[in-house]
This record gives C-alpha cells, sequence and structure tokens, in this order.
C-alpha cells in the first residue's frame, strides 16, 4: 500500500522497470500474457499454465496499471493523498471557514439595518413619499412608528380635502367616515385651504356639509367647491342655514380665490360679505342656477373683484352694465365666461337682448376670451340671440334647434371653435353647415346627434374646414346617401380631407 508521494515515485519506478522487462518478452514470444481483470498481473502464473513473469525488484507493491500516462496517475495519487492525509485538516478549514462567511453576513447585515433603519428616515422624504399616498394608505403607514406618525400629521399633507358625504341607501359612492371628519375639524382645520364637498341627492348630505362649513372657524380657505353629484340638494336646505355656514368660511377666509356654488340657495347679501373680505384675491366664481342672485349682485362682484378671470352664471344674471364692469380699465382681462340659457316652462320665460355695442366692448377689452355658451331653449325662445355680431367661441344646444337658428349662427358666430346640435329633425342641415364652414375659420370640433345631412354636403363641410377639424364626432343615422357618394364611400373621402381615419359613430345595440 502506498504510504507517500516518495513510495509512490518509487513504486513506479520499479513498475517501469518490469514494463520494459515485459516488453522484451512479448518481443520473444507473444503467448505469454497475464489478464486479471483488464491488467497485467505481476508475479503470478497465467490462467493457461504460461511462465510467471518475474517479479520486479524493490519494495514496489502490486499495483494496477491505469492508462493515461503519468500525468493522470500524479493527480489520481495527489486525490488519494487529500483523502486520507488531508481530509481532517481540510473538514476543519472548510468549518472554519464557513463560521468567519456567517460571521461576515451577519456583520453586514447589522451595519445594513443601522444604516437603513426606516423610522430614523428624514421627515421631508417621508413627506415627499406620503404625499404620492391616498389617504388610508397614509394612514396605515402612519402606523409603523412615531416618527412616521409625525409626519402624518403635517400641515402640507392636510392642505387639500374633499369630502364626501351621501346615504348608503340613496348612493353607491363611498362617503367619508365620520370619524375621520372630526379628526380633521379637531387637529386639522387651521390647515384646510382647498375644501370641496361632494353631497348626494339627499338632503341629510347637505345639512351635514354646512354642519362641517359652520365649523371651519379657523381656517383661511383658497378654494371651496359644493358639487351636487346628483339633483340639487342644497336647494332643500333653509336658506338662513345655508347662507349661515357660507358666511362664516367668506369671513374667516381672506384669500379666496376659486368659488364653485352652483346650484346653491346663495343671495345677494351673501355675496357682499364675500367681496367685502376677498375682492382682492378672487379670480373665479361659478354660481350657475342661483335663483336668489339678482344682476346687481353679481355686478357688485365684478365691480369690486377687479382680478376675476372665470364666471359662470345664468342668462337672467347677464347685462349690459355686467359687460360694461367686466370691461373697465381696472378689470383684468376675463379668460373664460360662461351662460346657460335655460327655460324650464316654454313661453313662461322672457330672455331679453344684449346690445351689440356692450359685446364690442367686452371683446375689445379681452380679445382671448372663451365665451362658453349652453341654451336649453325651445325653438319660439330662439329669437332674441343670434340677431348680430357675438364673440361666442363654443355653442351646445342641447334641444332641438331649428334650420334658420342654425343659419344665424353661421353668420353671426365667426369666433366659433365648438359646435355641438343634439337635434334639428327632420329637414337636412346641408346649406347651414356650408355657411357655417366658410364663415367660421376658426372652427376645430362639431358633433351632431339627431340632425340630418347630405354625404355630398358633409363631405364639401369637412373638404372646407380640413384638417383644423380635430374632433369630429357625427352619427351614421345622421348621414344620407345621395348620388355622389353612399355610406361606404365617404369614409374614404372624409378621411382624405382631414388627412386621418376617420368613421361616423355608431349607435349602440343594446
Amino acid at each position: 500500500m502506498v504510504r507517500g508521494v516518495g513510495d509512490l515515485y518509487g513504486g513506479c519506478g520499479s513498475l517501469k522497470a518490469s514494463l520494459e522487462r515485459r516488453r522484451e518478452n512479448l518481443g520473444e514470444g507473444r503467448g505469454r500474457r497475464g489478464t486479471e481483470k483488464g491488467g497485467f498481473s505481476l508475479g503470478s502464473q497465467s490462467r493457461k499454465g504460461g511462465a510467471a513473469l518475474a517479479p520486479a525488484p524493490g519494495p514496489a507493491p502490486r499495483m494496477r496499471v491505469e492508462r493515461g500516462g503519468p500525468r493522470r496517475r500524479e493527480r489520481k495519487a495527489r486525490g488519494l493523498m487529500m483523502k486520507r492525509g488531508g481530509g481532517r485538516d481540510s473538514d476543519h478549514n472548510s468549518s472554519e471557514e464557513g463560521t468567519a462567511e456567517k460571521s461576515k453576513k451577519l456583520r453586514t447585515t447589522n451595519e445594513h439595518s443601522q444604516t437603513c433603519d426606516w423610522g430614523n428616515l428624514l421627515q421631508d422624504i417621508i413627506l415627499q413619499v406620503f404625499k404620492y399616498l391616498p389617504l388610508l394608505d397614509r394612514a396605515h403607514a402612519s402606523q409603523v412608528c412615531r416618527n412616521w406618525n409625525q409626519v402624518f400629521h403635517m400641515p402640507d399633507l392636510w392642505r387639500c380635502f374633499e369630502f364626501e358625504l351621501n346615504q348608503p341607501a340613496t348612493s353607491y359612492l363611498k362617503a367619508t367616515h365620520p370619524e375621520l371628519i372630526k379628526q380633521i375639524i379637531k387637529r386639522h382645520s387651521n390647515h384646510l385651504q382647498y375644501v370641496s364637498f361632494k353631497v348626494d341627492s339627499s338632503k341629510e348630505s347637505a345639512e351635514a356639509a354646512c354642519d362641517i362649513l359652520s365649523q371651519l372657524v379657523n381656517c383661511s380657505l383658497k378654494t371651496l367647491g359644493l358639487i351636487s353629484t346628483a339633483r340639487p340638494s342644497f336647494m332643500d336646505l333653509p336658506k338662513p342655514h345655508f347662507i349661515s355656514a357660507l358666511t362664516v368660511v367668506f369671513v374667516n377666509s381672506k384669500s379666496l380665490s376659486s368659488l364653485k356654488i352652483d346650484d346653491t340657495p346663495v343671495d345677494d347679501p351673501s355675496l357682499k360679505v364675500l367681496v367685502a373680505n376677498n375682492s382682492d384675491t378672487l379670480k373665479l366664481l361659478k354660481m350657475s342656477s342661483c335663483p336668489h342672485v339678482s344682476p346687481a349682485g353679481v355686478l357688485c362682484v365684478a365691480d369690486r373683484c377687479h382680478g376675476l378671470r372665470e364666471l359662470a352664471l345664468n342668462y337672467h344674471l347677464l347685462s349690459d352694465e355686467l359687460l360694461l364692469a367686466l370691461s373697465s380699465e381696472k378689470h383684468v382681462r376675463l379668460e373664460h365666461l360662461r351662460i346657460d340659457v335655460v327655460s324650464e316652462n316654454p313661453g313662461q320665460t322672457h330672455f331679453h337682448a344684449i346690445q351689440k355695442s356692450s359685446w364690442d366692448a367686452f371683446i375689445r377689452h379681452s380679445p382671448k376670451v372663451n365665451l362658453v355658451m349652453y341654451f336649453f331653449l325651445y325653438e319660439e325662445e330662439f329669437d332674441p340671440f343670434f340677431r348680430y355680431e357675438i364673440p361666442a367661441t363654443h355653442l351646445y344646444f342641447g334641444r332641438s334647434v331649428s334650420k334658420d337658428v342654425l343659419g344665424r349662427v353661421g353668420m353671426t358666430c365667426p369666433r366659433l371653435v365648438e359646435l355641438v346640435v343634439c337635434a334639428n329633425g327632420l329637414r337636412p342641415l346641408d346649406e347651414e353647415l356650408i355657411r357655417i364652414a366658410e364663415r367660421c375659420k376658426n372652427l376645430s370640433a362639431i358633433g351632431l346627434g339627431e340632425c340630418e345631412v347630405s354625404c355630398s354636403a358633409f363631405v364639401e363641410f369637412v373638404k372646407m374646414c380640413g384638417g383644423r377639424l380635430s374632433q369630429l364626432s357625427i352619427m351614421e343615422e345622421v348621414l344620407i346617401p345621395d348620388q355622389k357618394y353612399s355610406l361606404e364611400q365617404i369614409h374614404w373621402e372624409v378621411s382624405k380631407h382631414l388627412g386621418r381615419v376617420w368613421f361616423p359613430d355608431m349607435m349602440p345595440t343594446w
């Protein structure tokens, strides 16, 4: 048995000498070969009675000769030595190396946990992350540690809040939890700046909104919005109750810039309180469908609030005096004026006419203003409108409008940008569309509902407007095939003139 590298090499030398003598014997006669498991058996008889090979001199033990040469034998010897003599040392070294590696990893983990302690992050960093999270997620994150809880109550996270108030029996919307409302009023009412209320059609939700408004005595709001998601529930409240709650905000807010109070019982005295405290900051006022406001109340706002840039009101509040007040040198240029022309009972509402000189003065002062007009009238009530040129840019007809009125639109609205006609009747609008395309050079959007237009006239209209028509919404039922174009051909013709693929809208089949 080999005991060391020296003995191994000594045995190999004796083996080499034996192999040389064996090669000589094979040269004399090849019949004598001892085969034992595929190798030579040194110093033994062959199975067939042949002469025994002379044993090799020296202390070399009996060994099995393998192929591969001295390099392979050397590698095998080293492996054998490692198995017999170095196994314990190797296991011991491996154990020590494993322990050292584990200690190193543990030390690295401890150092990493110390340097990345989430509870010790700078509050400014946590604050920026919290700004991107919904309120519920912020509330959950605030329970991680005291530091995060302090960030949760920072004023910057409570500048803007939307109260959603509804009754589960009448609304599918999720309401703001009452306990959260209490906490906001208790801890963050003085931080609120941008507040809105969304209420459903129930009177109870509107009352809850007024109760919250009356408690905002320590805050100075910059924006306030009262939004009715269904029917105007604020109108169901007693007028004194609503005015009292709204006045609390007007008195305590000294920098109110945006006020949206559509469909509410606001009145002239409350508007005077608004102007007295926020005349220098008010820029946006939306109060459509406010029946208790008079033209004098709106005129008071226009006379005092010279920074007003956006205004929305009903047509009965529009007057020549109001347009002239908005056109004064002290007043900034108006950017957006929305007018709702609404008739609930046909024949019972009288609509006054605005003088052309008032419109001219208004457009000279604010040449880039967007004048948006919504019409919900019956055909016989359009007589005061579109008799001379007006600076309307967006026209929406929510009810049926006659061919005559649309023809006057093409003659009196050269600044028109968008036109939407919900219904017209059974008389084609070919001439009216062509006239609008000729006169309204800025028209970029048009929508036709229950109307009729021949395919030839429609193609001509699109050809005249060209690629500036960014929005073209026409129901397929509106287009009437003629001798020149069919419904299949009009798709290609319109697409060619628009410079993009276009298809008419399809009526849903449900």
